[in-house]
């Protein structure tokens, strides 16, 4: 270290001032210095005072020309050490520091490094309580006026001036960061805001504010290294505190970096006021949305609007060094994430894009993975190519909207409605399109979603859509009529926010680029504005005697011990729901294992009898048939042969 110029010269000023004490003052050591005021002191205090002549100023002159040939050729190799490449001189560069300034932070280091210059520092102060420099005392040492707010170490945050009473006894001494980074040191500033992020890169050297907004974050940074190539970013949300925001600009000054502030909220005050401090740096402010002009930095400052953030072929390429999926749409951002647990080069893709919406949706909606196919859906042969082309619908979405240029309004998303009454098939529905996607499905939570406090209603509904839009899932509005309910006309407050409510899904189905399904019991209860946004429409209706052999059929595993099952009987005679079958086929299993039996007519019947129990309905001798009397006894009982 002593080798370095910057550590000689502030050797050689601190070496000078302890003469002038010495020789020229006559200012001997003395025990408990500072600690009480002598006679012989206040004698050379009132000689010294400013407007008295006395032999002080003689010799003090003589003393400093004594060395003053040393301290010329010491700044001149500071000088030449300023224009190369150390880490004081780039440094230097970046915070704007004249030689002064380099020539003060050199003497404040130097000191906060030696404990022998500390005790020297002692001497010249006359006072053990004191080992750093004074303002006074560091104005006599050298020329630069670093307690000045809009000084270039004030300004860069690379001292700190400490302590309380008159000016000039106040301590002036290098932050800590300082000392680190000039020892070789490159560890973050402490006081940065957490989530701060540093990417390495050539020094910046352009001043100003940069506004980037739209699109998402990975696109936004993209912008800035268009704009900056290869310059080091320290990315960063925006400070809370004064010291958070001095520590922003401390580590950006010595690291070279351009401040990249991510917020979709305007800066405070005081962000403004340490931005426009900070002159020498290079901000961007990077926001989803335009930020008010008035919240802008005040100075020039110019802005980049990301119109589109999706991930091109380039980008795939590059993150998962494979090509685009034309299955999954996604933004650079959300690829980033993707790549952080997708496998490199040809692996699967679809659990890493449906990690990416994993935590958000917890408590508000409940994550069905799909596990059952096409097969598995009984409907009329017009309803099931319905179903095929809403499927084929979300696919076609980049051929349709990316490569033929349809205009995508009001967005790419896809909206469809299952109606029908309970039991019919729209849940399974949901899920078998989900699962021809390669998606999976999240049926959304009624009871955690509605709130009866004003507001929260639609907050809970803005992080579904906010959530889901971070990863390719179909999100399930199971009894949609219950939110996309027709407005009425508002007689009282109650009824105003309610339309509110409906009025927020209108807009936010608008810009949702997924796929959304609502199901309903009752189609006239949607409000007639969904309709229109609606993309494909599916009728469930009650099966008929077909469908519902094939729902028996399909009820009862092929691993499941059944005997004397007239299938055909229970398709012709019961006119219900696919929904009411399964219950039905599940509730004569529990039956049979109960009397550890196989699977038969009378345990399907009974099972039957109950689920008509549930629903209020009658039991007739037309329906029951043969086996009315069994239903009318009891379990125990035998069917009539």
């Amino acid at each position: 270290m002593s080798a370095q110029p910057w550590v000689r010269l502030a050797d050689l000023l601190l070496q000078r001032e302890a003469l002038v004490c010495r020789m020229a003052e006559g200012r001997p050591p003395r025990d408990f210095a500072g600690l009480y005021v002598g006679d012989d002191e206040v004698d050379g205090l009132l000689a010294g005072l400013p407007g008295l002549d006395g032999p002080g100023p003689d010799r003090v002159a003589a003393v400093r020309d004594s060395v003053a040939g040393q301290i010329r050729d010491a700044r001149a190799d500071l000088a030449r050490y300023l224009a190369g490449d150390s880490r004081l001189a780039a440094l230097a560069r970046t915070g704007w520091l004249g030689a002064g300034d380099a020539e003060a932070l050199a003497v404040l280091v130097a000191v906060d490094l030696s404990p022998a210059r500390q005790r020297l520092v002692g001497y010249l102060q006359d006072s053990v309580q004191l080992p750093q420099l004074t303002l006074g005392t560091l104005a006599r040492i050298v020329d630069t006026p670093v307690c000045r707010p809009d000084a270039p170490l004030r300004r860069a945050a690379l001292v700190d001036i400490t302590g309380t009473g008159p000016w000039s006894a106040r301590v002036a001494a290098p932050d800590l960061r300082t000392i680190w980074h000039l020892t070789g040191d490159d560890a973050p500033d402490p006081g940065l805001p957490p989530g701060t992020v540093r990417c390495a890169g050539d020094r910046h050297s352009d001043a100003g504010v940069l506004l980037v907004n739209g699109g998402d974050r990975a696109s936004r940074l993209r912008a800035v290294d268009g704009r900056w190539p290869g310059t080091g970013r320290l990315i960063c949300p925006p400070p809370d505190t004064p010291a958070g925001w001095a520590a922003v600009v401390r580590d950006a000054t010595l690291g070279g970096y351009a401040v990249v502030l991510e917020s979709d909220t305007p800066l405070p005050p005081a962000g403004r006021d340490a931005i426009e401090s900070a002159g020498h740096l290079g901000w961007v402010l990077s926001s989803a949305r335009e930020l008010p002009v008035e919240t802008v930095p005040a100075g020039p400052w110019t802005e980049i609007h990301v119109a589109d953030g999706e991930a091109d072929a380039d980008d795939w390429r590059r993150v998962l060094g494979r090509e685009p999926d034309p299955a999954y749409r996604l933004s650079r951002e959300q690829l980033r994430l993707v790549a952080s647990v997708a496998p490199a080069g040809s692996g699967p893709v679809a659990p890493a894009v449906r990690r990416l919406a994993g935590g958000h949706l917890d408590g508000v909606a409940v994550r069905i993975r799909p596990r059952r196919g096409w097969p598995d859906l009984i409907l009329p042969d017009d309803e099931v190519a319905q179903l095929r082309e809403l499927a084929a619908r979300h696919r076609g979405r980049e051929t349709v909207y990316g490569r033929w240029r349809f205009s995508p309004l009001p967005s790419v998303g896809v909206v469809a409605l299952f109606a029908g009454p309970s039991g019919t098939g729209k849940t399974l529905a949901a899920e078998v399109v989900a699962g021809d996607l390669g998606l999976d499905l999240y049926k959304v939570d009624l009871s955690a979603v509605v709130s009866k406090y004003i507001g929260e209603t639609e907050k809970n509904l803005e992080r579904i859509f906010g959530a889901a839009a971070a990863g390719d899932l179909v999100l399930f509005f199971d009894e949609a009529d219950a939110l996309f309910g027709k407005r009425s006309e508002v007689s009282d407050a109650h009824d105003r926010y309610a339309n509110i409510e409906v009025a927020y899904l209108l807009q936010r189905l608008e810009t949702y680029d997924g796929l959304v399904v609502l199901a309903t019991n009752l189609q006239r209860n949607i409000d007639p504005a969904f309709l229109r946004r609606i993309s494909v429409a599916v009728e469930f209706v009650a099966p008929e005697e077909p469908e519902r052999r094939a729902i028996w059929a399909r009820a009862f595993p092929p691993s499941a011990p059944v005997a004397d099952l007239d299938l055909d009987f229970l398709a012709r005679q019961f006119k219900i729901t696919g929904g009411i079958i399964s219950n039905a086929a599940l509730g004569a299993a529990f039956l049979a294992a109960a009397e550890d039996q196989p699977i038969t007519m009378r345990h399907a019947v009974l099972s039957v009898k109950r689920e008509f129990q549930k629903l209020g309905r009658l039991r007739t001798e037309k329906e029951f048939e043969r086996y009315f009397d069994l239903v009318n006894r009891g379990a125990d009982a035998a069917p009539a042969r």
